[in-house]
């Protein structure tokens, strides 16, 4: 199913959810190419401590995307290239976080997707707490182990394990509305405006 999602614009899937899971649109990916979809691997730290940052890393499984409750903090940063570099290695596919991170020229180098609110130049402590593989909060969304993470351009949404297929379908009837509609309009512009009226005629 993760195959699946990754030929579906976050866009799409996200009107087939009525925009109820997206993550706060400040968490972009550091390149705009970038597209992640796996299973979400969940890190839960407190503000400042990117010690279960080691754990997930060691933990997850290739094709994993490493979500992380950092509480929104943009002041340190839960990880450098040096850290993305390991997740890399290991297979991890993504990161994506409600934080910071620091060496963005580093991380940009590596070509791995990472999904943030920006950089920051202050590191994290490692004081031992936090929690891996538990529900958690991540950009006003709550993400559980497993659950589908699919990322782009536009953002981040999270997609319940439980309703991966209904999602999908969905989706799929959207883009091919959309495709269908844009190939009626495309340079008509009588067609346009029978469309703006059929549009606004809805709206009453």
């Amino acid at each position: 199913m993760t195959e699946h999602f990754s030929k579906i614009p976050t866009t799409a899937i996200s009107d087939s959810m009525n925009g109820l899971n997206n993550l706060d649109n400040a968490i972009k990916p550091l390149k705009e190419e970038y597209k992640i979809s796996g299973r979400a691997f969940t890190v839960q730290m407190p503000v400042g401590d990117n010690s279960m940052i080691l754990h997930a890393f060691n933990e997850a499984k290739p094709g994993d995307v490493i979500v992380v409750d950092a509480k929104g903090d943009t002041y340190r940063a839960i990880a450098g290239d040096f850290m993305v570099s390991i997740a890399q290695t290991l297979g991890i596919q993504g990161i994506v976080v409600d934080g910071v991170i620091r060496d963005i020229v580093g991380i940009k180098q590596l070509n791995f997707p990472v999904f943030s609110k920006g950089t920051a130049v202050a590191a994290s402590a490692k004081n031992g707490s936090g929690k891996v593989q538990v529900p958690i909060s991540c950009g006003g969304v709550t993400v559980h182990p497993g659950d589908l993470i699919v990322g782009d351009a536009d953002g981040v949404v999270v997609i319940p394990r439980d309703k991966e297929e209904e999602i999908f379908e969905k989706a799929k009837e959207k883009m091919e509305k959309d495709v269908k509609r844009e190939q009626q309009v495309a340079g008509n512009p009588e067609a346009i405006r029978k469309y703006l009226k059929d549009m606004i005629a809805k709206l009453k």
